[in-house]
């Protein structure tokens, strides 16, 4: 993820993420993009089951059963070994995760062997008895998908009513007292309703906004068309940017960053060069231990199966099955794609290979993947000029 509260209004600095940066212990969660420790943050996809049938789902998750999903006791003994991995974080999705009759009894269980539990959910299962119960359980956070005002969210969710409902979870969600923030995927169906979108952050004193940027994987493979042009993405990127700082400056109290698009990093950087030149070797220095793209290093993902991934959106490469072999001897291991992504830079093509600052980024393989047949070709979503992407 790209913190742009943090680059661009100095709420982390380099003497905070130096400290931080190869701590073996626990790391607070807002530092973590910090961290310099192999001990990934894990995305587990509880079940492909879903309520509803999304448009950009990586998962192509529909409401069906579906067979060979991790039973209880799988469950807990992977997530027993990520414990004495000491995994930061452990991310419920789905699929979604709220149809999984045991999800409170997980939850709790990763709570209580030291994990950070949270919950990526489209919300609309989320009633005041569930968000307590997801409280008592001992999720520490909700992040809710809502892809754009009422219509455009409904669409992308294909269910009249899908905007209200979100929305009623994240109340249920914030009366219970867990902090609740939006997930936001872009494209161009829905980026001319980001100021409505901020105005509903405001409103509702959501505190956390992440935009996704759009990964060409499941249904989404064939939205790459509907992505933004590298104009419109620096427009975009120019809004986000201006109300960040408009919004820490009135003293509004929401977190922006965006993921699965490092060049916005990189824009940052060179942003922040031009309005606050003093600050830009220390965004440099941040962005550098952060390392662009953590598919394979800080992040890894396991599969409703059990497959383990370098990222969830990587279905079509599988490292091993943690009921076979634990996540950590897999993730551990001498899986030859694992090894090359801890140390992309010498593996990149293109546009991406020439880039003085793909130390920092490394792009999107996926969808170089998917649009160039060649994983280390260059990301296709990469909206910096020649000069932002020269030294």
């Amino acid at each position: 993820m790209v913190g742009c509260t943090k680059l661009l209004c100095g709420t982390a600095t380099v003497s905070e993420a130096i400290k931080l940066h190869g701590a073996k212990g626990n790391i607070p969660h807002h530092m973590l993009q910090f961290s310099a420790v192999n001990r990934p943050l894990v995305v587990w996809n509880t079940t492909n089951r879903c309520n509803l049938r999304c448009r950009h789902c990586y998962l192509q998750a529909e409401d069906v059963d579906y067979k060979d999903e991790l039973t209880h006791e799988e469950a807990l003994a992977m997530i027993d070994d990520l414990a004495e991995m000491k995994a930061p974080v452990l991310l419920f999705s789905g699929g979604e995760p709220m149809l999984r009759p045991d999800l409170m009894e997980l939850i709790r269980y990763a709570a209580e062997r030291g994990l950070r539990p949270v919950l990526s959910t489209n919300g609309t299962l989320i009633t005041d008895e569930k968000a307590i119960q997801l409280k008592e359980s001992g999720i520490q956070y909700v992040g809710v998908s809502i892809d754009g005002a009422p219509k455009t969210h409904d669409y992308f969710r294909a269910k009249e009513g899908a905007f209200a409902q979100a929305i009623s979870g994240i109340h249920a969600s914030q009366r219970a007292g867990i902090k609740t923030g939006v997930r936001f995927t872009l494209n161009s169906f829905n980026e001319r309703d980001l100021p409505e979108i901020f105005d509903i952050l405001v409103k509702e004193k959501i505190p956390r906004f992440c935009m996704y940027h759009l990964v060409y994987a499941g249904r989404a493979e064939d939205m790459a068309g509907q992505d933004l042009s590298p104009e419109r993405m620096r427009e975009v990127m120019a809004y986000v940017a201006d109300k960040t700082i408009e919004l820490h400056d009135k003293g509004v109290e929401i977190e922006i960053l965006t993921t699965d698009n490092h060049a916005d990093g990189i824009w940052l950087y060179n942003y922040i060069k031009e309005t606050q030149p003093e600050r830009a070797e220390e965004v440099k220095q941040l962005l550098g231990m952060h390392g662009g793209c953590s598919a394979g290093t800080k992040f890894g993902n396991v599969d409703p199966q059990g497959n383990v991934h370098p990222c969830q959106f990587w279905q079509d490469y599988t490292v091993g099955n943690v009921k076979d072999t634990p996540f950590s001897k897999l993730w551990n291991g001498d899986d030859p794609l694992l090894i090359e992504l801890r140390e992309k830079e010498k593996h990149l093509k293109g546009q991406c290979g020439e880039c003085s600052y793909n130390n920092l980024c490394a792009g999107c393989r996926i969808r170089a993947k998917a649009i160039h047949g060649d994983l280390w070709a260059e990301d296709p979503a990469c909206y910096l000029t020649s000069q932002e992407r020269t030294e």
